[in-house]
This record gives structure tokens, C-alpha cells and sequence, in this order.
């Protein structure tokens, strides 16, 4: 291990479950309910027998009392893939203590908390576009493959959050769960990052990287404000109205978020860079268990 994930934080996510109420099919055996309804092992329902189903489904007690043919369904259980978003542009960095570190550190954690559970996780990285991403991993193997990976990811560039959700929604892949980890400062706007989200054909969990200036900048008099990824400054002078002006702005930007989450029935998590990542991912976790 190392300093972002040590032996005791990777130890501590064992007690933690991530539930989908319902996945999509075509997936391996694990632990969440599928739409199939088959040859699992909890009973869920009947229905009429139709040619072709399997004789040995049929309930022939309940055949007797009718005289009508139904066949027992049972829930399938199958895996879900989850998609890791995690945000590598400058702005990540550029403040202490820094957004990256708790963003690698959320990112391990519900690939722990996955792949504990036979769930396949892949991550992408992104900042002016998608990167090379880690897909496909399962097992312990896969859980130390992510670790390198996420240690080692660069942090640099800008940020263009609405062009790598269309690119990753043009993807063809297995409808899943998505966690998107980002400040969610774009260029573009909160409500074209939100629309772009919209698109996806995913559960979503939005983790924004918050840090404690975000909500208070310390900003008065007469000022240079700089642009950490693309080194453009305007001179500005900071009054109690334009204080007021962003304050408005910043809660604004973050009501959109959560009334997404909410809305498309994802989970929203402000994460607070300035607090250890597992003390607020428990707080999510009603319980050990985090049901979407």
C-alpha cells in the first residue's frame, strides 16, 4: 500500500455494500437483483406456463388445485458493472489541502467496496477529454491494479467535463453504475454538465470535491484572480455585493447537483476535502449499506 491507501483504509471498507435495487441482465452471478427472473434461488412470483419453459419449474401442487399449468420464477442475482469517473485537470490540485487526494481516495474506496462484492470496475480518467482508462477489473488482483493506477494518475490540463460525459455515453457498454468525481468546475456551465449527465443510460453517483474556500473565498479590495488551467487573470475589485453575487452563484451550482442526484435517483455526496474520506463515506452508507 501507500500513503493514500493504507492497509487499515482498504481493511475498513470490507463491512460496506453497495445495492442496486435492480440491474441490467446479462451479467455473472453476484449479489444484486437482476430484471431476469429464472433459476435463482429466491422465489419471486408465477406465471403461466408457456412452450418452451422448463418442466421443472412447474408447481404441479398448484397444477392440481387448478387444473392450469404455471411455472415458479425465481430472482436472479448478477453483477453490475461500475464506470469510475475521476477528474485529473489542474484545478484538482490547485488548492490545499488539495481535491485530488480525497478524489483517489473516494475512487478506491468504492472500488473496494465493488469488488468485494464480484462487482467488475473500470476507471477513466478525464480532463479536456477521456483517458486511457483501467477496465475490466475484478478480485483482489484487480483491486491492487486500480491502486497503482489511481496513485499514478497525472494531475494536469483543463477541464472539459461536458465533452468526456457525451464521449463516454456514446460508449456501448453494460448499463451499470457510474461515479463521477470532480470539483465540477467546467467552462461549459453546471446545467450543460447536468444535461450531459442526463444522457447517460447509468445509476449515478456525483462526488463534488468541495473545498472549504469554495463556499467563503477570503477575497476583498482590489485583486488579480487567476485561472489555474488555462493561466488567464482578470483584476476585479471585490465588494460585499460581488461576495454576494458568487455566494448566490456557488449554492446555486450546487443545488443543481443534488436536485439531479436526487431526481434520476442517484446519490449526491458533497465531499469535504478537508475530512477523512471514510468518516463521511460511513455517513452515506446507512448502516454498512448504500441502496440505489
Amino acid at each position: 500500500m501507500n500513503e493514500l491507501f493504507s492497509g487499515e483504509f482498504i481493511e475498513s471498507l470490507q463491512s460496506l455494500r453497495l445495492t442496486l435495487r435492480q440491474v441490467a441482465t446479462g451479467g455473472r452471478h453476484a449479489e444484486h437483483p437482476s430484471r431476469d427472473r429464472g433459476g435463482g434461488l429466491e422465489f419471486q412470483d408465477f406465471r403461466s406456463y408457456r412452450v418452451g419453459d422448463d418442466i421443472r419449474r412447474i408447481d404441479w401442487n398448484l397444477y392440481r388445485r387448478s387444473g392450469e399449468l404455471f411455472v415458479r420464477l425465481y430472482e436472479e442475482r448478477e453483477d453490475v458493472p461500475v464506470y469510475i469517473l475521476i477528474d485529473t485537470s489542474q484545478s484538482m490540485k490547485f488548492d490545499l489541502p488539495s481535491r485530488e487526494r480525497a478524489a483517489r481516495q473516494i475512487a478506491a474506496a468504492l472500488t473496494a467496496v465493488s469488488l468485494n462484492q464480484m462487482d467488475r470496475v473500470s476507471i477513466y480518467p478525464f480532463g479536456e477529454q477521456l483517458g486511457c482508462p483501467l477496465t475490466a477489473l475484478s478480485g483482489r488482483s484487480g483491486l491492487y491494479q486500480a491502486l497503482r493506477f489511481l496513485s499514478n494518475l497525472p494531475i494536469s490540463g483543463n477541464t472539459n467535463l461536458t465533452e468526456a460525459l457525451i464521449r463516454f455515453g456514446l460508449m456501448k457498454l453494460r448499463s451499470g453504475l457510474v461515479m463521477i468525481v470532480s470539483d465540477f468546475f467546467d467552462p461549459e456551465g453546471i446545467e450543460k454538465v447536468i444535461k450531459a449527465m442526463s444522457g447517460l443510460r447509468h445509476k449515478i453517483v456525483v462526488v463534488q470535491t468541495i473545498h472549504p474556500a469554495d463556499a467563503n473565498p477570503a477575497f476583498e479590495g482590489e485583486v488579480r484572480l487567476l485561472d489555474c488551467e488555462t493561466n488567464n487573470y482578470v483584476e476585479m475589485a471585490i465588494t460585499p455585493a460581488i461576495l454576494q453575487r458568487y455566494r448566490h452563484a456557488w449554492q446555486k451550482h450546487c443545488s443543481l447537483l443534488h436536485d439531479f442526484s436526487v431526481k434520476s435517483g442517484g446519490v449526491y455526496l458533497p465531499l469535504a476535502v478537508e475530512r477523512p474520506v471514510l468518516e463521511q463515506l460511513r455517513e452515506l452508507f446507512i448502516n454498512g449499506v448504500l441502496v440505489m
